[in-house]
């Protein structure tokens, strides 16, 4: 969609009314986004979300009776295009990571400053997720620290052999993505041209079996945990 002439239809999902009337606030001053309903929490969004017709979806992470990740995950197995931002913070590194494996589409603190904000929710509207520096160190030590376990071995053995698909110059494009760059920050870091750096991020997409960058990043943390702690 056209993130700066189409109003972006958003959800806020959040058990404190407080905080789900400071976030409309910060928004309300901006013509490009509507906040078309809101949900106190995850049981409540999945009955709110699908009727509300929303492009983009403000997740919080705890809340009572559903969490926000379970209802993510129901949100996106039923509507795969929705976009949710997952609302969190410095302490739930973990819940990030599996955030990150559901689909989330972008991650922000909730005292984010409103400019951040609006900026997060256009860009994920446009298709593209929000893989932060802040997001990826989290993501990063998440699997560092849970290198030694069974299932994480699991993961990155499995990250590794898809890996492998990839050509040397493809594995270079994919690091790139999962240190949160652009194409066009990658296309100046590998001296490429920004078509050539999508056509390469394609191609990782096909090979992968994936649709977005966050899934790439996530590969490719896999096999860096594996090549660190197994």
């Amino acid at each position: 969609m056209d993130a700066v002439s189409t109003a972006i239809s958003l959800v806020v999902v959040d058990d404190d009314p407080m905080v789900r009337a400071a976030l409309r606030m910060m928004l309300g001053g901006d013509s490009g986004i509507t906040v078309v309903a809101e949900a106190g929490d995850g049981e409540e969004a999945l009955r709110v979300v699908p009727a509300s017709g929303a492009d983009v979806v403000l997740m919080d992470i705890r809340m009572p009776v559903r969490d926000g990740l379970s209802a993510t995950e129901e949100l996106l197995r039923t509507h795969p295009h929705l976009r949710i931002i997952v609302l969190t913070t410095f302490d739930t590194d973990d819940m990030v990571l599996r955030a990150l494996r559901i689909g989330a589409a972008g991650f922000l603190l909730k005292d984010t400053k409103p400019a951040r904000l609006v900026e997060a929710i256009r860009t994920v509207a446009a298709g593209q997720p929000m893989l932060s520096p802040s997001v990826t160190a989290q993501l990063i030590a998440a699997v560092t620290r849970d290198g030694a376990t069974t299932a994480a071995q699991e993961r990155t053995r499995s990250a590794t052999d898809a890996l492998s698909a990839l050509t040397e110059r493809e594995r270079d494009v994919a690091d790139g993505v999962a240190r949160g760059l652009s194409n066009a920050e990658i296309a100046a870091e590998l001296f490429m041209g920004v078509p050539t750096v999508k056509t390469h991020v394609g191609r990782i997409f096909a090979k992968l079996g994936v649709e977005n960058r966050v899934q790439v990043a996530i590969l490719v943390h896999d096999a860096q945990g594996w090549a660190s702690g197994g």
